[in-house]
């Protein structure tokens, strides 16, 4: 009579394998992040947000705002404070080497910000968040303007909606 060890130890680590898999899948819980057990859409209806100094940083506060309420306006007594920094950079890219312009750039719109509990001022979340909007230079300077704005508002909308998935997050915890 002969054993062979071979396909016992294999189908034990198979075994094996599958159980550890199984208990890994059973600690994972995955929720909706505005689910309303969570009451997260409650929270950040009650999120204030610091005031603009700023026109990117005017186009960031209102897209929070409309974003944590719906569109319903800020909370007269916010339970939590959003304090924002915002910052917009323009770099030329593709330059002209014979009139010294560029024809295409990059706006970047950086914001730093600071979630906190208007109660007791414990500070809750902090971070920073940045979009890049690329950019075409037309030769005429009115229309360069206005299209470095509308790259500001694509990047300063864009970074708001990273923010607020943050906010969401740490309120949801």
């Amino acid at each position: 009579m002969s054993f062979d060890i071979a396909p016992r130890l294999a189908r034990g680590a198979a075994i094996t394998a599958v159980l550890a898999f199984a208990a890994l899948l059973s600690a994972c819980q995955v929720r909706p992040l505005y689910s309303e057990t969570s009451g997260v859409a409650g929270k950040l209806a009650s999120v204030g947000f610091s005031d603009a100094t700023t026109r990117v940083e005017q186009e960031v506060r209102n897209r929070l705002i409309f974003l944590a309420t719906h569109g319903a306006g800020e909370p007269v007594k916010p339970a939590y404070e959003v304090e924002l920094h915002v910052r917009s950079d323009v770099v030329d890219a593709l330059l002209v080497e014979t009139s010294d312009e560029s024809r295409a750039g990059r706006v970047t719109v950086s914001v730093d910000y600071t979630l906190q509990a208007t109660a007791d001022g414990r500070v809750i979340k902090s971070g920073n968040r940045y979009v890049t909007a690329l950019v075409d230079f037309p030769s005429q300077q009115f229309a360069k303007q206005r299209a470095i704005r509308d790259a500001e508002n694509r990047a300063a909308r864009e970074a708001a909606e990273l923010v607020g998935l943050d906010i969401a997050g740490a309120l949801g915890r």
